[in-house]
């Protein structure tokens, strides 16, 4: 009710001020506003006036007080308010005139100062239009998949929500509690000072009255009576958020979907969580030895073991992606999780293009187990964690954009079954990812265990000491209250006044009950109800936006988001130097040669090594029939001297030396000639194969490469294996040959001559030099190179000219010495004061005898030279006998044929397998990264992998930022 000194308003003025605003105002008439004032306050008359010196009457134009009112019909004075009316008329109407101009010159005015701060704003604003292409091209064509005109007839109006909805909170009995809480809380105590409000009128109330009207039993009802009812007021508004937000998901969803044909037809724009995501992929595969540090944010959850971390995480995942144990340790190597928004809920691995329908529980197990199993197979053998990080990306409507890795648990004992360092390995990767400045650190803490008992709370506090980064997480709350007995050390907890750590935010969260079969939905709808009902909750120990993980994840999100985009350009800028660096010091060391990295020199090599092989099949036939023939000789020469010729050589007549000479062959062919055959063949093949790969190398040749082709060599040649039924057809061959011993012409028989003198030359040439190293240097050697003979020298000089007098007396003396011939050199020999072994003079006897024998061979082979026309006789009526030519002719003529068909299946056959054996082997080495790295070194290499992957990095960095300001 308005008051205008002592007198009441006039009716007009009344009703500009609403009866319901319940506020009383002591304001003059002359400071309401001018259109109040504008009116003429008179009475009609039917209406009582007031009493006229009460109040004083003033105009709209002036402050000058107004003309008196018409007196009654019949009283005094009436003759001059006559005159008084025709003036008023006439000044009222020049008033009028003069206000309509003011209203006039002020819309006139006013307008064209609107105008132009409008064309003024509208030259501030961007051209939008330039922007077009951030949306996504679907967004314009929605029109034509979704009718958007029915879908709005299908929703409900605004009065059926209203209807469906709970009935609605009092307002007007909410603001009578907080108006009797305010007079509570500003009642004057006895002794004090009243506290007002600046903004409240003054409340008149005696303690009496007020002592009355409320009681302390009755306040404290109230109180509890009005918390009780916000609560519900809040619980109501959040189940209806959460039924929008599920709309909301579903609509989003719906424009998620994008039909097949589309899909093909445009390329797909990737998300700024996938495009952070492939960085993070790449500084994960990048050497630390040679990189830039990575300080690029993510968020890193860490806690004790079986705390809830990974719980934690599948719930801001909203799926159970992960492998389960009770109370043994799950998590062996970190998982780089990215979670981003898409229309179907999937999780994909970096390394594979299998999609997991976590809807589907079959996935959901599947995905558990490729996880479990990837862990196992990242652990080193004696180790119990790996350092090696799994990445894996989630997908799902709804799902708050991040990156999240998963720690193995921190513990504190290490049990058995484990590794020694096991402890000390899980601080080292948790450290390593913790002292990044720009990762934020998610605490998870068991809120159903003694605080004391907390190992990860003191390492977060080293790694963040003024909790700039952290978030506290404190899981299984609803174990915490029930088996806590004081409630408060909750709310110590989640006030960080607790443990010796600080954080940016607390949160208490439940995730689920224990059992490893509960669905997210379940959990959710349990973590809901728990709050609901908690009194952590409603006797305001936690607040509404500390409970919950999907405030948690809303949380993490923002954190990650703002980290991100302070970040980010800072580290572009960081790769950006580094690849500066890194492409001077190329340019000073390597200015000549082409910035190949490990796979494309791989790539490079593995062609040089199949040209390699490729040129075997070039190798003429003779060239490999001279070679095999050599290396077959050599392989067998010493069999043939010493088990065939020399013991046949022995018989008295050409009958026994013959029959001694095929049954030997015989025994050797069947046995072993053709397995030193194909020995004889591998191991050519593999020193062609050497030396072609050698003399492959040239000027153009880089010796980077030589590790490699060692080690393709090398398993190629372990990988060969012979065709074995190549050896029964090899023996034939073999066999049929060494019975063959018919010599056709002169040229054949001088040719078997001639190998047989250089073969026995050989022999001979060895065995001087054996019998030279067994007596010593003679007077000549001694004299010119001032060298003597040893005792064991002297010994064996006196027991070889003992020797060599006796084979001048009997030069057909047999290949082994009698026992009496044995004494009587020995006697001889003490006789000179020399004291001589009987095993001594055996060894000496058979080289001496050996020399002897080569030398009488090499005496009969000349006078052989002339008897190939005897040959042909057979040596009848003729006193010569070359019985030893023809054995040495079936040998050559069985190296000669045997070279021509090992040739033949080298060519034909192993050459190709063989290629096709490096084929596989550079096949198998391209797919082990390891090997490559191991074959491929040199700080050229990783000069060059470090160039191109920080230029990787630094592209996607620049595209990521730039998508990151247009989102912005």
């Amino acid at each position: 009710m308005l008051r205008v000194g002592s007198a009441v308003a006039c009716m007009a003025c009344r009703n500009l001020v609403s009866p319901n605003m319940g506020v009383r105002f002591r304001m003059p008439l002359q400071k309401l506003h001018p259109l109040s004032r504008a009116i003429h306050h008179r009475y009609n008359a039917s209406a009582n006036p007031p009493h006229r010196s009460a109040a004083r009457h003033f105009t709209s134009m002036s402050r000058l007080p107004m003309q008196p009112p018409k007196p009654p019909p019949g009283s005094h004075g009436g003759w001059r308010y006559q005159q008084h009316r025709n003036f008023w008329m006439l000044r009222l109407a020049s008033r009028l005139l003069k206000l309509r101009y003011i209203v006039l010159g002020s819309a006139v005015g006013g307008g064209y100062t609107a105008k132009k701060t409008y064309e003024e704003w509208k030259d501030m604003l961007p051209d939008m239009s330039e922007y077009n292409w951030v949306i996504p091209d679907f967004f314009w064509e929605l029109s034509k998949h979704i009718d958007l005109d029915k879908l709005t007839k299908v929703l409900p109006e605004l009065e059926e929500i209203a209807k469906l909805l709970p009935e609605l909170p009092d307002f007007d009995k909410i603001g009578e509690n907080v108006t009797f809480l305010k007079s509570i809380l500003f009642t004057e105590a006895p002794g004090d000072t009243p506290v007002k409000s600046a903004t409240e009128a003054p409340v008149t109330s005696t303690p009496e009255a007020s002592g009355k009207q409320f009681k302390k039993s009755s306040d404290k009802e109230k109180v509890d009576q009005l918390q009780e009812e916000l609560l519900r007021t809040q619980m109501k508004y959040q189940r209806m958020l959460e039924r929008l937000e599920k709309e909301n998901k579903e609509l989003r969803k719906v424009v998620l979907q994008k039909d097949e044909k589309g899909i093909h037809q445009r390329k797909v724009k990737k998300s700024l969580i996938d495009m952070y995501s492939e960085v993070l992929d790449i500084l994960s595969d990048f050497d630390s030895n040679y990189n830039t540090q990575d300080h690029l944010p993510r968020v890193v959850v860490v806690g004790d073991q079986s705390a809830g971390k990974t719980s934690v995480l599948e719930m801001i995942a909203q799926a159970r992606i992960f492998p389960r144990g009770s109370g043994e340790m799950m998590t062996r190597s970190p998982v780089k999780v990215t979670l981003s928004e898409g229309p179907h809920h999937v999780a994909m691995f970096k390394d594979s293009s299998r999609e997991f329908d976590l809807g589907k529980e079959e996935d959901l197990a599947a995905l558990r187990h490729e996880i479990e199993l990837r862990m196992r197979k990242s652990v080193k053998e004696g180790q119990s964690v790996s350092p090696e990080t799994i990445s894996l990306s989630v997908k799902g409507p709804g799902i708050q954009r991040m990156v999240l890795v998963d720690l193995p648990g921190v513990i504190s004992t290490v049990t058995a079954g484990m590794a020694a360092d096991t402890k000390e390995t899980i601080f080292s990767i948790s450290k390593n990812y913790m002292q990044n400045p720009n990762a934020i650190i998610l605490c998870i803490q068991d809120g159903s265990v003694d605080a004391e008992r907390s190992i990860v709370t003191d390492l977060v506090s080293q790694m963040d000491p003024q909790g700039k980064r952290t978030i506290f997480v404190l899981t299984k709350v609803d174990l915490a209250e029930k088996n806590l007995a004081s409630p408060n050390r909750i709310q110590q907890i989640v006030e960080g006044k607790l443990f010796p750590m600080k954080a940016l935010g607390y949160f208490a969260v439940v995730t689920g009950k224990g059992s490893a079969g509960e669905s997210i939905d379940s959990i959710k709808d349990y973590e809901e109800d728990f709050f609901q009902n908690s009194r952590l909750l409603r006797d305001g120990m936690l607040k509404a936006h500390q409970v919950t993980t999907k405030n948690l994840s809303l949380a993490v999100s923002d954190c990650f988001w703002k980290m991100v985009r302070e970040s980010v350009e800072q580290q572009a800028d960081a790769f950006k130097a580094s690849r500066f660096n890194l492409e001077t010091e190329w340019k000073n060391n390597y200015p000549r040669l082409r910035e190949l990295d490990r796979n494309e020199l791989f790539e490079k090599a593995k062609n040089e090594i199949l040209d390699e092989v490729i040129s075997l099949s070039q190798v003429t036939p003779k060239h490999w029939e001279a070679i095999l023939q050599k290396k077959l000789w050599e392989r067998v020469s010493t069999h043939v001297i010493e088990n065939i010729y020399l013991p046949a050589a022995q018989t008295m007549n050409s009958g026994t030396f013959n029959t001694t000479v095929d049954i030997k062959l015989k025994q050797w062919t069947d046995k072993q000639l053709p397995h030193k055959a194909l020995e004889v063949a591998w191991e050519t093949l593999q020193e062609e194969f050497a030396r072609f790969m050698a003399e492959y190398r040239g000027k153009d040749q880089d010796d980077i490469f030589d590790k490699l082709k060692e080690a393709v060599k090398d398993e190629s040649i372990k990988r060969h294996k012979w065709n074995e039924t190549a050896m029964d057809s090899l023996r034939v061959i073999q066999h049929n040959t060494l019975e063959d011993r018919s010599i056709t012409d002169k040229p054949q028989w001088d040719a078997a001559i001639q190998f047989m003198e250089e073969t026995l030359q050989a022999r001979l040439k060895d065995t001087d030099s054996v019998i030279n190293d067994m007596a010593g240097p003679d007077w000549k050697q001694r004299w010119m190179s001032w060298t003597n003979r040893s005792p064991e020298q002297h010994i064996r000089n006196e027991t070889k000219k003992e020797l060599e007098r006796l084979l001048k007396l009997h030069e057909d003396h047999t290949a082994y010495l009698a026992n009496d011939e044995v004494t009587t050199v020995r006697k001889n020999l003490e006789g000179r004061g020399v004291d001589v072994e009987p095993v001594l003079i055996k060894d000496t006897w058979h080289q001496l005898y050996r020399r002897h024998f080569l030398q009488k061979a090499l005496q009969h082979c000349n006078m052989c030279r002339r008897g190939f026309y005897y040959y042909q006789r057979h040596f009848v009526d003729s006193e010569l006998e070359c019985n030893d030519v023809v054995l040495f002719w079936r040998i050559q003529r069985m190296l000669l044929i045997t070279a021509n068909t090992l040739r033949q299946q080298l060519i034909n056959t192993e050459v190709r397998r063989l290629e096709k054996n490096v084929k596989e082997v550079l096949e198998d080495f391209g797919e082990d990264n390891e090997r490559k790295v191991h074959l491929i070194t040199g700080r050229r290499v990783q000069l060059a992998e470090d160039l191109k992957k920080v230029r990787e990095i630094q592209e996607k960095l620049e595209a990521f930022i730039e998508a990151l300001h247009k989102e912005k």
